[in-house]
């Protein structure tokens, strides 16, 4: 790899799924990688390499110093920062009635929280040098939220659309590109157990929500559609894009039901276009 094209990327969440084969190929590619996790040694195990070239992390994302601290680190060691993958996070699936106001914020910890100290942490250094690329991973489920039983992670995946967002039109003038990632359903360990939080009071007559657990867990788990090292490959390309896209949504299954909210947006948009318009003040 061409020096000039070679990039400091900080990736959290990076033990496992669409984290870890990131990191596996931006290593590959000769990329500098410093890499998160809740377990150092978690991480080194499934890296399985201890070259110079590759920080492993151990780092509590809830706590800000803890952030602050890596952030550091990684500009120190591997001389500077250009990619931030916010990855780090987990599923959530129960009614909004099921489940309890501290399984619901812990997720918003995690998914939305996490970011936000991670970019508050990286955008000195990003802002002082004119450049750099954030990459917030999302979900289809941050963009349609039609999905019985994940209420919670689609909101906390709503959430990181919508900073995202604000985010992009922040740091444009200072050379920073923001893309939001939307995956649709990748073959990772998403949907194991250890990924993805139950309520610990379940209503029975949520049978829906019920249904949609089911589904996930046993059909989904393990057929999904989605080739991780394909949505790594996607995303490592878009930071060499000079005009890189806000959404970048993956999968066919992704794209499809984009396209269903957008047409049904539409739909309501126009139907109820009357009403919308005549609530200003009249001349």
């Amino acid at each position: 790899m061409d020096t000039a094209t070679k990039k400091v990327w900080f990736v959290t969440g990076a033990s496992k799924g669409l984290g870890l084969v990131l990191v596996k190929q931006l290593l590959e590619q000769g990329h500098a990688v410093a890499a998160t996790s809740r377990n150092q040694q978690e991480l080194l195990d499934a890296v399985g390499t201890t070259t110079s070239s590759f920080l492993p992390l151990q780092v509590n994302l809830t706590d800000e110093s803890s952030v602050q601290r890596a952030i550091e680190a990684t500009i120190q060691t591997l001389s500077g920062l250009d990619v931030v993958v916010n990855n780090a996070g987990y599923g959530l699936s129960g009614s909004l009635e099921e489940l309890t106001d501290e399984e619901s914020r812990n997720n918003f910890d995690i998914n939305v929280f996490g970011s936000l100290n991670v970019i508050r942490q990286a955008m000195p250094q990003l802002r002082k040098q004119g450049a750099g690329h954030i990459l917030n991973i999302s979900s289809v489920g941050g963009f349609f939220g039609s999905f019985p039983g994940w209420g919670i992670y689609c909101a906390t995946k709503f959430a990181v659309e919508g900073f995202s967002e604000s985010l992009a039109a922040e740091v444009k003038a200072f050379g920073v590109h923001v893309t939001i990632v939307e995956p649709g359903y990748f073959r990772t360990n998403f949907l194991t157990s250890d990924s993805m939080g139950l309520p610990k009071n379940q209503i029975d007559a949520y049978k829906e929500v019920r249904e949609s657990q089911q589904f996930h867990q046993q059909e989904m788990n393990g057929n999904q559609p989605g080739d991780p090292e394909k949505a790594a490959a996607a995303m490592i390309r878009i930071t060499t894009e000079p005009n890189p896209p806000l959404h970048l949504f993956l999968g066919q299954d992704a794209y499809d039901l984009a396209r269903t909210k957008l047409n049904a947006v539409q739909q309501e948009l126009e139907q109820w276009k009357e009403l919308t318009v005549s609530t200003g003040f009249t001349a």
